[in-house]
């Protein structure tokens, strides 16, 4: 592997066990790991967690973010509410790897209640292996997404 990353994960209480088992997994990859909680399986709102995660790599203090709840929607939707971020819902290696080339995602979401700890381990790898295919057939849908957002700040 040939980029290091700063990784931002987060969860709720669906997934704790899936975090746990994610931040040894990405540190065993070679990146740095931020762990934003939850840190046991008492009930939280996701949406806090997300967000910090999110703000976090938006600021550029995290180059990446794993995002998990129990299906993996909960956390992509707050991410996705904090400005400059594409978090990408993944239960499958393809979407996480497309959702790097060709969305530019910065934030891979996952469900600990749809998806079992092995496959996370290789959606993360995926993502994390992954690089925008910048000046590609993407980057004009890209900047669209980019354009809109800026008008709306």
């Amino acid at each position: 592997m040939a980029q290091k990353w700063r990784v931002a994960l987060g969860c709720d209480e669906a997934a704790y066990d899936m975090k746990e088992a994610m931040i040894e997994h990405v540190r065993s990859l070679g990146h740095e790991v931020e762990d934003f909680g939850t840190h046991d399986a008492k009930p939280v709102l996701y949406p806090d967690i997300a967000i910090k995660v999110a703000e976090a790599v938006a600021e550029g203090r995290h180059d990446r973010g794993i995002l998990m709840c129990g299906t993996g929607i909960g956390v992509a939707i707050s991410a996705n509410k904090v400005p400059g971020i594409r978090a990408a819902q993944a239960h499958d290696t393809y979407s996480a790897e497309r959702a790097r080339k060709s969305n530019d995602a910065q934030i891979v979401t996952m469900g600990a209640r749809v998806i079992g700890i092995e496959l996370a381990k290789t959606i993360v790898e995926a993502f994390l292996g992954s690089e925008f295919e910048s000046g590609g057939r993407s980057q004009p849908k890209v900047d669209r997404i980019e354009a809109y957002e800026q008008s709306h700040r």
